[in-house]
């Protein structure tokens, strides 16, 4: 920032966040009332060819609107509401429980106890084969749901509360209006392209130490059109406050300090070395024991 002043513009809200995001959920609404009649076989298709695609880029939608970036830090009960909104075509209630956690793992990151995002003892001594990191890798949206519970529990919110009623409200409207089977596409979508899915590269490619003594990785590829630019991660870190949209505006401003870092250009080749590379695991992150952490 001192040689560069200007990043300073670049943080603050994104005016087309909201109608973006709207746009998603709208589509999604619309695609529960298309897919009603649909056989079994082609729900689950279209829940991980198109459905899933959108609920993954949603819940990165999330992951901005956590930042205050849909309406600025001024208005910080409207981007809990609108994350809210955010999350109803994913079909779980995900946005106020990500928000308790993520600002621990910007704060902390790699904090033992505290960075939820790091893999628990047990996932990295049992999911240590190609096959069983296959099955880890399909099975992430469980184990990111359920660590913090384990990991780091805490109280539950009443926007968390918030969260879940309106959340369960609108999966039974859909359920009344038009049956089962689009809450079954909204929610199997989620599952599986939380899961083994290319989008799911970011995952393993955020914080994952390819390279020993780099924990944090961008990734500079065409799946950040549909994620929110998340791929752009080392810039995210250096600067949440900074729109998922103006991060290539970053990279580009202080190129000096991001060209020569190692980066990731390929979510599907990182999940391959992920499963094959038997030096790289859940175990292949850093891991660091905080202040807050000895004290508590």
């Amino acid at each position: 920032l001192a040689k560069y002043p200007e990043i300073k513009t670049l943080m603050g809200p994104d005016p087309h966040l909201k109608w973006i995001v709207s746009g998603m959920v709208f589509v999604q609404l619309l695609a529960c009332y298309l897919v009603k009649d649909l056989s079994w076989k082609w729900i689950f298709f279209w829940a991980y060819g198109f459905g899933g695609c959108i609920n993954h880029s949603l819940t990165l939608a999330i992951h901005d609107i956590s930042h205050n970036v849909a309406f600025g830090n001024k208005q910080a009960k409207w981007n809990r509401w609108f994350a809210v909104f955010a999350n109803l075509p994913i079909g779980i209630p995900y946005s106020a429980s990500f928000k308790k956690y993520h600002i621990d793992h910007h704060r902390y990151l790699g904090g033992d106890s505290l960075d939820v995002d790091i893999p628990t003892d047990f996932e990295g001594w049992f999911f240590c084969t190609p096959l069983r990191k296959l099955l880890w890798l399909f099975l992430q949206p469980l184990f990111y749901s359920l660590r913090p519970l384990y990991v780091n529990p805490k109280a539950i919110t009443q926007m968390e509360v918030f969260n879940a009623l309106v959340q369960f409200s609108v999966d039974l409207i859909i359920y009344n209006l038009w049956g089962l089977k689009p809450v079954i596409y909204l929610i199997a979508g989620t599952f599986l392209c939380l899961g083994l899915h290319p989008i799911s590269g970011h995952f393993i490619a955020e914080h994952y130490m390819f390279l020993k003594g780099y924990e944090t990785y961008s990734y500079y590829g065409p799946l950040n059109w549909l994620t929110f630019n998340v791929g752009y991660h080392m810039e995210h870190h250096d600067f949440p406050s900074i729109p998922g949209c103006r991060l290539p505006m970053v990279k580009k401003i202080a190129a000096e300090y991001y060209d020569n870092l190692p980066h990731h250009r390929s979510w599907i080749r990182v999940l391959w070395d992920f499963v094959f590379d038997d030096s790289i695991g859940p175990y292949s992150r850093v891991k660091r024991l905080c202040k807050l952490a000895k004290e508590s």
